[in-house]
């Protein structure tokens, strides 16, 4: 027993001395009262266009934070009179934060997040009369270009949920991309955070490091992010935009890259920043013209006469057709029925580029017919299988993969989906006649239309559409960059030139020949996208120049009629200051005309839009 006891003593013993003695750590847990541990946060990484300029920045700000055990002879008169808080918002403020999840009277908790550089130094030189709180530094997002809000997209609180997955990194109070860009690479833009102990006098005030910073962590900055976008044209599209609900997309069909992404009615980014977010976030929400709806990725329409060119592609390859097919155009094709009017009169089109340019309606209905009463298959199901396969491999009916939160991926119907309404084997090419001019159960994104056109200015491939070129280390210099999928289509190279050059004769000669503009040789098509709710849907997707196309793009303008009333006139407008850096002086009164043109009254809203969103903007 004594020899029992006596190892029991030696081992306690032995314990105490490298508590006390050699491991140093424990006594910081032991002077709790004089020793503090910050929260070092990164610099988050900063955001740049394709031409280098920065559109995303940080700005200090200042959590105000309070140990609560600390916290005792507080002036509170002081603390309200600096803090412009009322006694009882003090209260209010000190019960919120005891229901917090992680609330402990022994840890820093947030009293007051995201007070400027002002108010905080206004509030440090009175700090020795309030035990216990003391100001952490964080940093919030700013937008100079006030721009590309959905895009770039923001920051707010971490929520429970991220916090449970983080396995402990994150914390309540910690902020965290919430969309867009942000959200995406929200791994690389957010840095690692550090750590400091530091020792604080009896009025909290920091007088030291502890142990000369042995157990301190250094904060890694986010890296930097290039992104495709070019600031100046995404600028000038929001422009043409305003006062109108639609969308823009443009890309360069060599490398899937978004030059500029439109999504129309929008905001200022910097309405989601600082202490306001809250506030100018549930406004946003309320707002009936839902500017917080990504409509490039996630609104879908039917693509309308846009959809033409592929069904002419589809023909040509399967054989089904020449290009110099003759179909005679008497105003309207019946078939079952079922009569689809042409949408002006105009002589018959003997070829495919006629039929594009002069977007005949009959001449689409019988190709299509062409497509799915192919010989060579022994039911409408398997040609009508093979023409979605089709469409799919265009990027249609199927998610792009593009970098952004969230993405629709349209629709394409199958078969499936026809002989559950109709029975199998039971329905025809009458059945879904619809479907030739891009009606009926085709619907596109905006981001779909404009990639279809990518698609079709690289004769037959497609790369993944992105947001972000480049992923950069502040420190090093060195580039991360992703490599983006190349998408194969099924039609062969040789049937692109014809129907490249019938979207060519639309603006030549044909149903967008109002917005061609001289020196651009332009390949795009005019499209209506029929509405039940009100006037039809403006549309028109183009690529210039014909030969080495550096841009494709896609305008939708909701219930803005005609494709060449409004979609047409701005997408050229954009194709021409994207390729020329300048407006022809015999456009700007159309540039002037789209800038102005306020379609709001067709939404059911009479009040002037700045004046609408005109929020606090601090």
């Amino acid at each position: 027993m004594q020899i029992i006891i006596l190892s029991f003593a030696g081992i306690f013993l032995l314990r105490l001395f490298y508590l006390q003695v050699i491991d140093t750590k424990y006594d910081v847990l032991a002077k709790n009262n004089a020793i503090k541990e910050l929260d070092i946060y990164p610099t988050r990484g900063l955001v740049y266009d394709r031409k280098g300029e920065l559109i995303v920045y940080n700005e200090s700000i200042y959590d105000l934070m309070v140990v609560p055990r600390q916290a005792k002879k507080v002036d509170t008169v002081k603390l309200c009179e600096l803090l412009s808080i009322t006694k009882e918002e003090f209260l209010k403020k000190s019960a919120d934060m005891k229901k917090q999840r992680g609330y402990s009277s022994y840890k820093p908790n947030a009293f007051i997040k995201q007070l400027s550089l002002k108010d905080y130094s206004r509030l440090q030189e009175f700090m020795h009369l309030f035990p216990g709180f003391y100001g952490q530094v964080r940093s919030v997002r700013k937008y100079p270009q006030r721009v590309a809000a959905t895009i770039l997209g923001d920051i707010g609180e971490v929520s429970e949920r991220q916090i449970d997955s983080s396995y402990g990194y994150y914390k309540p109070g910690d902020y965290v991309g919430k969309s867009g860009i942000e959200k995406v690479y929200e791994k690389e833009l957010g840095g690692k955070r550090g750590k400091k102990l530091v020792f604080v006098d009896v009025h909290n005030k920091e007088v030291g490091s502890f142990s000369n910073g042995e157990y301190d962590t250094v904060a890694v900055a986010g890296d930097n992010v290039i992104a495709t976008l070019d600031i100046a044209l995404q600028n000038y599209g929001e422009q043409l935009m305003q006062n109108k609900k639609g969308s823009v997309v443009a890309i360069e069909p060599s490398t899937g890259e978004i030059i500029a992404m439109v999504s129309s009615p929008g905001y200022d980014p910097n309405l989601l920043t600082g202490a306001v977010r809250g506030k100018n976030f549930n406004a946003l929400l309320k707002d009936s013209l839902l500017p917080l709806y990504v409509r490039p990725t996630l609104a879908t329409y039917p693509p309308g006469s846009a959809f033409k060119p592929l069904v002419a592609l589809i023909a040509l390859q399967e054989g089904v057709q020449t290009t110099n097919y003759f179909v005679n155009c008497g105003g309207g094709y019946t078939v079952g029925g079922v009569t689809v009017r042409c949408s002006h009169h105009h002589p018959s089109a003997g070829n495919i580029q006629y039929a594009l340019a002069q977007s005949c309606n009959p001449y689409f209905c019988q190709t299509y017919r062409n497509i799915l009463e192919d010989r060579k298959f022994t039911k409408t199901s398997e040609s009508f299988a093979n023409w979605k396969n089709h469409c799919n491999s265009f990027g249609l009916g199927v998610k792009t993969g593009i970098d952004m939160p969230s993405e629709a991926s349209g629709n394409i119907p199958s078969v499936k989906y026809f002989n559950k309404i109709y029975g199998e084997n039971r329905w025809k090419f009458a059945t879904v006649i619809s479907l030739s001019i891009g009606q009926g159960e085709v619907l596109t994104t905006p981001l779909q239309l404009a990639n279809l056109f990518a698609c079709i200015a690289n004769k037959g491939y497609w790369i993944t559409p992105h947001v972000v070129r480049k992923i950069t280390d502040p420190v090093t210099g060195k580039d991360v960059t992703h490599p983006y999928e190349r998408h194969q289509t099924f039609i062969d190279i040789k049937h692109f030139d014809p129907v490249i050059e019938g979207l060519h004769q639309v603006l030549e000669a044909g149903t967008a020949r109002g917005s061609r503009v001289e020196g651009i040789s332009i390949c795009g098509k005019t499209g209506t996208a029929q509405n039940p709710h009100g006037d039809n849907h403006s549309m028109f997707a183009a690529f210039a120049p014909k030969e080495n196309p550096k841009i494709a793009i896609a305008v939708i303008v909701e219930n803005g009629g005609y494709g060449g009333a409004f979609a047409a006139p701005i997408a050229t407008l954009m194709i021409e200051k994207y390729l020329n850096d300048t407006i022809q002086s015999s456009r700007v009164a159309l540039e002037t005309k789209m800038k102005e043109a306020n379609l709001l009254n067709k939404y059911g809203i009479s009040v002037n839009r700045s004046a609408q969103l005109q929020m606090e903007d601090e």
